[in-house]
């Protein structure tokens, strides 16, 4: 049940976001790259993490609507890119994306484990990239924290790792365990994504990739090793095989946002368990997704309609306060909704 103590708010966005860096707030752009994943943090220091770099082809597509995110940032180069895992809707467009802009450092959870033709091709394809030396590249462990300034960004899972204590304030028993059916393990890179929580002040966020089912689990029960989560960045784009009602339920979300198209993720299952999370005030969606018709956020949370033509690549865009205070904009209708801090 979504709560009521949402305000909606009229506001420019171009107001709203040019002013975010100097009164100390935390952007971050959703990019809609048609069911793969990119998200841009652009914190209060100035420094830029960019989550993921969408597909490979479509004639630079996700690269130009990346980049046309961080120059509205007001960046000249994205300081970090963080790859989750191997899948080509993930680090598909590294090529064309330092075609486009410079990057100063990649991260990720170190060497592809997915010997398939495919996964083998989109490494080759980024190791070609860091074998350039012009970048920089670090390889992290759960644990590890990103060597970024404006947050706090922890690794909670790498290479199929997780971490091994809980993060502080969490630790409590999971009783969304109890109600969540299991899964068999993983053998995919999905399983190893590099998922990070980031604190900005009293806020947080989850952002865990593709990571499965499976591993979701281990990391929540039956003690909740991340405690309660204020945006969570649905894993695997809404697909059924992550978002685990022990991991959903038990994070108590107060938003959602979902990186699915109209035609990849958004499957019903997860729908219904975001549908049903205790305490979840809102739900939004870079598409309209066409499995789940009736299932679906509602029309002014969906950043794409269904079957627009041409695909508009709207984003959704989130400016935070260290109080916990957040504003989310579609920026298809251009509402910003306030969400105050609790």
């Amino acid at each position: 049940m979504f709560s009521k103590n949402v305000l909606p708010v009229a506001l420019a966005i171009g107001g709203v976001f040019a002013n975010a860096q100097s009164s100390g707030k935390l952007r971050v752009y959703f990019m809609d790259v048609e069911g793969g994943q990119s998200t841009l943090f652009v914190t209060p220091a100035g420094e830029s993490l960019l989550i993921d770099t969408g597909w490979p082809g479509n004639n630079g597509r996700d690269a130009d609507r990346i980049v046309a995110e961080a120059k509205k940032a007001g960046l000249a180069k994205i300081d970090y890119v963080l790859i989750t895992h191997f899948h080509d809707d993930h680090v598909g467009g590294v090529p064309q994306l330092v075609a486009r802009i410079p990057v100063g450092t990649f991260i990720d959870h170190g060497p592809n484990r997915e010997l398939t033709p495919g996964v083998e091709h989109n490494y080759a394809e980024y190791q070609k990239v860091l074998a350039t030396g012009k970048l920089k590249h670090l390889t992290l462990k759960p644990g590890d924290t990103l060597p970024i300034k404006g947050f706090h960004a922890t690794v909670i899972s790498a290479d199929g790792e997780l971490i091994s204590h809980s993060l502080p304030g969490a630790g409590q028993p999971n009783e969304a365990c109890k109600t969540s059916a299991t899964k068999a393990a993983d053998q995919t890179e999905n399983a190893r994504s590099l998922g990070i929580e980031i604190d900005f002040g009293k806020l947080k966020l989850l952002d865990l990739g593709d990571l499965t089912w499976d591993k979701e689990m281990e990391l929540v029960c039956p003690m909740n090793k991340l405690g309660n989560i204020d945006i969570y960045i649905v894993s695997h784009h809404g697909w059924y095989q992550s978002s685990s009602p022990a991991l959903v339920h038990g994070i108590h979300p107060r938003v959602a946002i979902m990186d699915n198209g109209e035609k990849k993720g958004g499957s019903p299952g997860t729908l219904d368990t975001l549908n049903s999370t205790p305490g979840l005030e809102a739900l939004y969606q870079l598409h309209f997704a066409a499995e789940s018709a009736d299932k679906n956020a509602p029309a002014d949370h969906l950043a794409n309609l269904q079957g627009t033509v041409p695909d508009a690549g709207n984003p959704i865009e989130l400016t935070a306060s260290k109080d916990g205070s957040f504003s989310i904009t579609n920026t298809r209708t251009k509402e910003t909704k306030l969400f105050p801090a609790k």
